[in-house]
């Protein structure tokens, strides 16, 4: 190590020394031989899917201290073999991340500051107004008197950060209010 030292730049110990190509210990730094791997000190290993699309890529989330560590694909899948996507590479940010919003934020018509509500206020928001615009735009009947029994004032756009069981479920829900303009974001 202390000749490597003496000689900061790899290309300098690349064509000084035996590693003439620049793959080995030419290309390691002093900092790259004192690092080790997140995944060498997690307590233990979780496994997961990823939750972006459809595909269903198998993920090892490495836990320590109860805190996700790394996420990382499972070479052990036959789906994925242990590779993700950018996004799914990305998904500890998904859980991790100090942008993260974790309470409901709500700006009033015409406001300019956001608040936090409670849950309870917020999911009772949502359902009055679902049900307002729901009993104003029901069309029991289109203009050749068929019975169509729809709504033209909700519509749902499904996303990729869902699994295909929470798309379906929201889709049956939609559906079941009369809502006939339904889509998903992994589909378009």
């Amino acid at each position: 190590m202390s000749k490597r030292s003496l000689l900061p730049w790899p290309v300098l110990r690349q064509l000084t020394g035996t590693d003439i190509l620049g793959r080995g210990r030419a290309a390691r730094s002093k900092r790259t031989d004192e690092i080790e791997p997140r995944t060498s000190t997690a307590d233990r290993v979780a496994k997961s899917v990823c939750p972006y699309c459809a595909v269903g890529c198998a993920q090892k989330i490495f836990v320590k201290d109860e805190q996700i560590v790394q996420i990382e694909g499972d070479p052990d899948s036959p789906v994925n073999r242990g590779r993700l996507c950018p996004k799914g590479s990305a998904s500890k940010n998904l859980v991790t991340s100090e942008l993260r919003e974790t309470t409901v934020r709500y700006r009033r018509p015409y406001g300019t500051e956001w608040e936090d509500l409670d849950l309870t206020t917020a999911m009772e928001m949502v359902a009055d107004r679902v049900l307002k615009t729901r009993r104003e735009t029901w069309q029991e009947f289109d203009e050749k008197g068929r019975r169509v029994r729809r709504t033209m004032g909700i519509a749902s756009l499904g996303g990729a950060t869902l699994d295909n069981e929470e798309n379906y479920l929201i889709k049956k829900l939609v559906t079941a209010m009369g809502a006939i303009q339904i889509e998903n974001q992994a589909r378009i």
